[in-house]
This record gives structure tokens, C-alpha cells and sequence, in this order.
């Protein structure tokens, strides 16, 4: 069975900053090229970011230089690095396999972040 299990989000105040991680299991996650979705109260599912398996990266423009998305194959886990974060981006952050369109990828649960002061 595959699974797919966010974990690290929470409340931060604006200029603040979380690791996200995914705990994957059930596929072969060294293969796999995996996204990091977001879907903001009342809107739509936003692609953040990519991580190929052989480590390559891609990011929405404009997150780049607050966002890194990293991979540790031997613990079958992506991470999401978020700093400098802005009260935009609150929201359901997802993990997911790296399929278009992202409405139709399996993801997680999500985990909420928050940024408020």
C-alpha cells in the first residue's frame, strides 16, 4: 500500500521558518520524482515544487530562493525546506508523486501551515 504522511507544519510568524517531511513507503521512492503541493483556504491546488530522483529541483518562480525541496532516499522521505515565509503562504501543504495534472497525483494527508502573528 502506498503512503504518503506529511508531517511539519504549524503555526510561524511571518519571516519564520519549517521543514516539511514526507514519509513515503509502498513504492520504490528512489525512482520516484515526488512534488510539494499547496492549496490555500478557499483556492485552488498550487504546485510548489519538484525533486527529480536523481536530485534535480524545479520551484513555482515565485518561491524560489525561500523554498528547497530535498530528498534522503535511504529514508524514503522528501523534505521542504520553507524559509522567509509571508502570510501568503498559508496553506495545506501536500507531498506527492510528481504527476500532471497534480489534481489527479495521489498525495498525503497534508499538514497546515500557518503564518500569522
Amino acid at each position: 500500500e502506498v503512503q504518503l504522511v506529511e508531517s511539519g507544519g504549524g503555526l510561524v510568524q511571518p519571516g519564520g521558518s519549517l521543514r516539511l517531511s514526507c514519509a513515503t513507503s509502498g513504492f520504490t521512492f528512489a525512482n520516484s520524482a515526488m512534488n510539494w503541493l499547496r492549496q490555500a483556504p478557499g483556492k485552488g491546488l498550487d504546485w510548489v515544487s519538484t525533486i527529480g530522483p536523481d536530485g534535480s529541483t524545479y520551484y513555482a518562480d515565485s518561491l524560489k530562493g525561500r523554498f528547497t525541496i530535498s530528498r534522503d532516499n535511504d529514508k524514503n522521505t522528501v523534505y521542504l525546506q520553507m524559509n522567509n515565509l509571508e502570510p501568503e503562504d498559508t496553506a495545506t501543504y501536500y507531498c506527492a508523486f510528481a504527476h500532471w495534472p497534480i489534481t489527479s497525483a495521489p498525495r498525503g494527508q497534508g499538514t497546515q501551515v500557518i503564518v500569522s502573528s
